[in-house]
């Protein structure tokens, strides 16, 4: 990597006003600046006009800018958010990435212009090496990406030698934000696995989330009142299938009113809060950073009080319209602000609220419907006599980090925090999850939303997911159940549409359409011991959940522009099922020396070819890769909270050596104590020459579990064994009933019993 070889560094300095700096030179009888200053003012660069709004800059342009060569790269990634592609295209001939946090309802997709959230770090990948760049800065953002790919380079040169010798792509990044200092870390890797730890020195790991969290969540604009949500609960009872968390957008409060209920809708809140907590399921109610002014409404007058608002140019609040009208902002940037908000959560003080009521920010990029582009004037004030234009991209993240340490706070430090928010900065993974916004009910955007995910996954935000069946519009049947199949597979998992569309609970389709969006929700519940360790690894080790396939196959070529199909883990394979009436796909696995197999099926496949797979309306494709175990469990509840104590099974796929390791993480699933008490059960599963073992991968952790396997599935097994026996920790060796399948080379191992937390082996001879 080379900076500043094309010699775009840039740093425009704090000025005096032109007509301060005038009258000053006049008295000094010096004018040597002064054409400069007329040439500014005459590209209107103090003074910026968009529609009805004047920009004053008070202290001038203030952009920074530099220029980064990436020799010998052709594939980079990253600097979310868009609805893009996972790998950044050549903005040599078109707009460049814009980063700058915007409310844009039904956004287009293909298009660089900027959207909820902003990560301004950038990964590029070759043969070899990944390396990252992180452009610390919070104004607004454009990268420019040049990539000068090898085989142009080849063909300038005189011959075959020549091409050899000279033909080496290249890559030029250049950055350039509005306002603030240049203040750049290089993370020179080498591999995909170091970058990502060295983001997480820098920025945090992705915090670990409530069990209840990787379940699916229900969500509209609005449930009416509380009989329709204890409609709606009672139906997923009704069809079996398991939800964990109902969600109320904002018409739940009164007038907009946020931490207040409406009375009329739900007049009982807890009531409604206990029916939820007897099913082991959650609410999640909504609170944006806009407070209507009302001087009867206590938050806002606290906040008047005491100055805690956002101020105008002019030094009175900041006043803009939002969904309850005229309102003034919460300056989260401001420690005492975060402080304050946090302690509104407490249960004395947001009545109504119970432990079991978690929280959703939305509209927080700030969105402003009547500012310029639907946000605030970048003149606005922040605490420190900040303007806005310096820090407008990490507004969201602040109000999120003060609501996940409000969560924390309300249960004395003891429980984990569940907060979803629309806008983000690089390091917001620290305080929950992340969703792609006002997406539309079409299967483009169904399709969109894999590279989208892959992207902020690799950025650092593990916890990511798209509205399952699109924000808005009306999704016809085949594409929600396309959708809740991708849905299930993917890390943050909802259900959410728009008010004025129609009624979409996953019954409401017809019988068939019903039962396949309930066998892609249960399958959702049968792999949560996979998601909670792999979402462990996120949080220890900075390991992404979802993983383009370059990340885990970095020397294959193949892999670095695939974007339809990814890894859950190291394990998992998944290529959702994207177009209508689709009746086949092509599946591309990777790995010369790798193999599959169809987790439906059982049908093994070679690495590095491309399949051609069937796909009836039931079918996702799914691959195991060959030498993994994943753990899952074998009988589902209404919740994952019913499911605390139901048996485990493993599925070991065996590699082409026949061997197999695979992890499995454990704890409480809600409270802070994995961490101050080291209660978990860290366990790692080994297979080799037929025999598997369970042992311990952390003897730090201690946490007891009643929960045994009961079940193990071992794909790719040859030939059929003579016998089968389990040893137990006080080595007591016990005959295991199995089932083996000459025709898919499957053996099924039931009917034993073994602590989920203990040592043992079973052998197979």
């Amino acid at each position: 990597m080379s900076i500043n070889s094309l010699g775009q560094l840039y740093f425009e300095q704090l000025q005096i006003p032109p007509k301060q700096s005038r009258a000053t030179k006049e008295n000094e009888e010096d004018t040597s600046d002064d054409t400069t200053q007329e040439n500014q003012e005459e590209l209107g660069l103090w003074e910026e006009k968009f529609r009805n709004f004047v920009d004053v800059k008070d202290n001038g342009p203030a952009s920074i800018g530099l220029d980064f060569s990436l020799h010998g790269f052709e594939h980079v990634y990253g600097i979310p958010q868009h609805a893009e592609s996972h790998q950044l295209k050549n903005t040599s001939d078109g707009d460049a990435y814009r980063l700058y946090n915007l409310d844009v309802y039904g956004y287009k997709i293909h298009d660089k212009m900027g959207i909820y959230g902003s990560v301004p770090y950038l990964l590029a990948h070759k043969l070899g090496r990944t390396l990252g760049i992180f452009w610390l800065n919070a104004s607004e953002t454009l990268v420019e990406i040049n990539t000068e790919p090898a085989v142009k380079h080849a063909l300038t040169q005189m011959g075959p030698v020549a091409a050899k010798e000279k033909g080496r792509s290249q890559t030029d990044v250049h950055w350039m934000s509005e306002s603030g200092i240049i203040d750049v870390f290089l993370l020179t890797g080498p591999t995909p696995s170091d970058v990502f730890k060295q983001y997480s020195y820098l920025t945090g790991t992705q915090a670990m989330p409530p069990l209840f969290s990787l379940g699916y969540h229900q969500c509209r604009w609005n449930y009416k009142d509380e009989h329709d949500v204890k409609a709606v609960d009672a139906g997923f009872d009704e069809h079996d299938i398991p939800y964990d968390v109902m969600w109320l957008d904002i018409e739940h409060t009164e007038g907009k009113r946020y931490f207040t209920w409406n009375e009329k809708r739900f007049p009982n809140p807890k009531r409604m809060q206990e029916l939820l907590r007897s099913k082991k399921r959650k609410l999640v109610v909504i609170s944006d950073p806009h407070i209507k002014i009302d001087p009867d409404y206590l938050v806002y007058a606290k906040a008047k009080e005491q100055g805690f608002f956002v101020r105008n140019h002019e030094g009175g609040d900041f006043e803009g319209v939002c969904w309850p009208g005229l309102s003034s902002y919460l300056d989260f940037t401001s420690p005492k602000v975060r402080e304050w908000y946090s302690s509104l959560f407490a249960f004395s003080v947001y009545q109504g609220s119970t432990d079991i009521l978690y929280i959703w920010n939305d509209m927080n990029e700030p969105s402003v419907f009547r500012g310029p582009e639907l946000t605030m004037q970048k003149n606005a004030i922040h605490h420190g006599n900040w303007e806005h234009r310096e820090l407008h991209n990490i507004y969201g993240f602040y109000q999120q980090m003060a609501t996940a340490e409000g969560l924390i706070q309300r249960s004395k430090g003891k429980e984990r925090p569940f907060v979803l928010t629309r806008s983000f900065f690089a390091g917001s993974q620290k305080y929950g999850a992340v969703w792609t916004g006002d997406n539309t009910a079409e299967w483009s955007y169904l399709k969109i939303s894999i590279p989208m995910l892959l992207t902020l996954s690799v950025t650092g935000i593990s916890f990511c997911g798209a509205d399952v069946g699109g924000f808005i519009g009306n999704p016809e049947a085949e594409l929600l159940v396309r959708w809740y199949q991708a849905g299930a597979y993917q890390p943050f998992f909802r259900g959410h549409a728009t008010k004025n569309t129609k009624r979409r609970e996953p019954w409401l389709f017809g019988e068939e359409h019903t039962r396949l969006i309930q066998e892609a929700i249960r399958e959702r519940y049968t792999l949560l011991p996979y998601w909670y360790s792999l979402f462990y690894s996120a949080h220890v080790a900075s390991q992404p959940v979802m993983r383009p396939l370059w990340v885990e196959f970095p020397d294959e070529l193949e892999t670095f522009s695939v974007e339809d199909e990814y890894m859950l883990g190291s394990a998992l394979l998944v290529h959702p099922v994207t177009e209508p009436k689709a009746t086949v796909v092509d599946v591309f696995l990777p790995g010369s020396s790798e193999v599959w197999y169809d987790s439906k099926t059982f049908a093994r496949w070679e690495g590095a070819c491309t399949v051609k797979i069937p796909v009836a309306l039931d079918t996702i494709p799914v691959f195991q890769r060959g030498g993994s175990v994943v753990p899952i469990k074998t009988t589902i509840g209404r919740s994952t909270g019913c499911m605390t104590d139901s048996p485990y099974g493993l599925r070991v796929a065996l590699s082409t050596k026949g061997s197999a390791v695979g992890e499995f993480y454990l704890d409480d699933g809600h409270s802070f104590q994995y961490l101050h008490q080291k209660q978990f059960l860290h366990r790692k599963f080994s297979f080799a020459s037929g025999v598997l073992i369970n042992s311990c991968a952390d003897k730090r952790g201690h946490y007891p579990s009643k929960c045994v396997v009961e079940q193990i599935l071992v794909l790719g097994l040859k030939k059929q064994p003579s016998s089968v026996t389990s040893h137990s920790p006080d080595g007591k060796a016990q005959p295991v009933a199995f089932t083996y399948c000459a025709k898919t080379s499957t053996l099924n191992l039931e009917k034993f019993s073994l602590n989920i937390g203990a040592d043992w082996k079973v052998q197979i001879q």
